[in-house]
C-alpha cells in the first residue's frame, strides 16, 4: 500500500510515472506484473518521507523551548514541570514510599525467567 499519488512527490516522479504506466498497460489479471516498479517506488517514497521528517524537525528543540516559554508566560509559572515536581512535597513523599516498597519486596518488582 502506498500513499496517494495525486499529491506531488518531487523526489519520486519517475517511479510514480513508471507505476502509472505499468498499471495502464498491464492486464489486471497479472496483479504481480508491476511489483518491481512498485517496490522501487516504495523505497523512493520511504527516502522522501525520511528527508521531509528530518527537514521538518531540524529545529525541534528550539520550537519546543519557545512553546514551553510561551506556556510559562501564559500561565504565569516560572518553573518547568520537572522543577515543580522536584519541589512538590506530596510527589516526593509518594516517590520515596514507592522506593521503600521496591526495597522491601524486590521479588514483586523483578521478572524471573525460571519458567514458573
Amino acid at each position: 500500500m502506498h500513499p496517494p499519488l495525486d499529491r506531488p512527490h518531487p523526489d519520486c516522479e519517475n517511479e510514480v510515472d513508471a507505476l502509472r504506466q505499468c498499471h495502464a498497460t498491464t492486464s489486471k489479471v497479472k496483479f504481480w506484473a508491476c511489483n518491481e516498479i512498485k517496490y522501487a517506488m516504495d523505497q523512493c517514497l520511504k527516502i522522501e518521507k525520511q528527508r521531509m521528517l528530518t527537514e521538518m524537525n531540524k529545529d525541534f528543540e528550539e520550537k519546543r523551548q519557545r512553546e514551553e516559554d510561551a506556556f510559562r508566560d501564559a500561565v504565569g509559572q516560572e518553573l518547568t514541570f520537572d522543577e515543580y515536581l522536584k519541589q512538590d512535597k506530596e510527589y516526593l513523599n509518594a516517590e520515596k514510599a514507592a522506593q521503600d516498597r521496591r526495597k522491601a519486596n524486590p521479588d514483586l518488582f523483578t521478572r524471573k525467567a525460571n519458567g514458573s
